[in-house]
């Protein structure tokens, strides 16, 4: 999410460029570097078949090139922070639409840090002014970036975060190399500046390549309700970066946000702890009902031969 945030300001060095041209190089070359190091790790890369197709379609077709179209067109009828509080929305959808995806209930407690999270993250950002033309693409780009992890949720399970990155990247660069042929045309590519080149590789390999693993694997390792509250990281990282290229410092509200954004990260924190406690002890409880089941149904054993000592210590030693 430090990679997504930082990603806005990088972003801006492409405002000039081939932008179709420069995605489907993007992607390109993420694929090319993910698959090397699937190589390397010795991780295995299937196929898709059936349904994966689907899945793995949406993915690209919502988080990639819908939601990089939405960015370009919104902010011609938005100011940039009316996007921005569209993304940091999304950690409410995940956390109610995530596990219903995994197969359980949402739980409250995280709902309400998704809440917390999303209200610092639009502090943060701050609010903005739009037309409506410019509020239905900042409610597309609400969309997709739920798209982007929700629609991963199904196929992680048998592909793993490098595989879903390694099949989703390769189909982005397909889908923006076809287009980028037909709008900007084979030459395009000829027009590409140094800072341009500088620009892509830095989304090619910080936030494609190395992020959309790290993500992916964040996902599947804590669910996609928890791994949506980093995304209120991403507008801090965004502020950070401002600063850091020469931008002013930020106002009071900015660090009212980043304030907003911990207290919901430790808000879920606390009850992924709780959860685990009680896990945990529902666990302990079930073995040891059990094990006093076993010890009541269990026969008499009489220990007046060493033959049926013997039989009783073994039983005892395999319960």
């Amino acid at each position: 999410m430090i990679f997504v945030g930082g990603s806005v300001a990088v972003s801006g060095a492409l405002a000039d460029a081939p932008v179709l041209t420069v995605q489907a190089l993007r992607y390109a070359v993420a694929c090319l570097l993910l698959v090397l190091y699937a190589r390397f790790s010795r991780a295995r890369l299937a196929w898709p078949h059936g349904t994966e197709w689907l899945w793995l379609g949406g993915v690209v077709a919502t988080g990639m090139v819908i939601f990089n179209l939405a960015l370009v067109h919104g902010a011609a009828h938005a100011e940039p922070a009316v996007l921005g509080v569209a993304v940091a929305c999304v950690p409410i959808l995940l956390a109610v639409a995530g596990p219903i995806l995994e197969g359980h209930r949402p739980a409250a407690r995280l709902v309400a840090a998704a809440l917390t999270v999303t209200l610092g993250a639009a502090l943060v950002q701050g609010f903005g002014r739009a037309d409506g033309i410019g509020l239905l693409w900042a409610a597309v780009t609400f969309a997709c970036e739920a798209g982007f992890t929700l629609l991963a949720v199904p196929v992680l399970g048998r592909h793993g975060p490098i595989g879903v990155s390694v099949h989703s990247t390769w189909l982005a660069a397909v889908v923006f190399g076809v287009l980028g042929l037909g709008v900007e045309g084979p030459l395009a590519v000829t027009t590409l500046h140094r800072d341009d080149v500088l620009a892509g590789s830095y989304l090619a390999v910080a936030v494609t390549a190395l992020a959309f693993v790290l993500w992916y694997t964040c996902v599947a390792g804590i669910g996609a309700a928890r791994a949506g509250l980093l995304t209120g990281i991403a507008p801090i990282a965004a502020a950070a970066t401002g600063v850091l290229l020469g931008g002013p410092i930020p106002g009071f509200s900015v660090w009212l946000g980043v304030l907003v954004v911990a207290l919901g990260m430790v808000q879920a924190r606390r009850n992924g702890s709780r959860v685990k406690t009680k896990v945990a002890m529902s666990s302990a409880r079930t073995e040891s009902s059990g094990s006093r089941r076993m010890s009541s149904t269990s026969p008499s054993l009489s220990p007046s031969t060493p033959r049926q000592r013997s039989g009783a210590s073994r039983a005892n030693t395999d319960r």
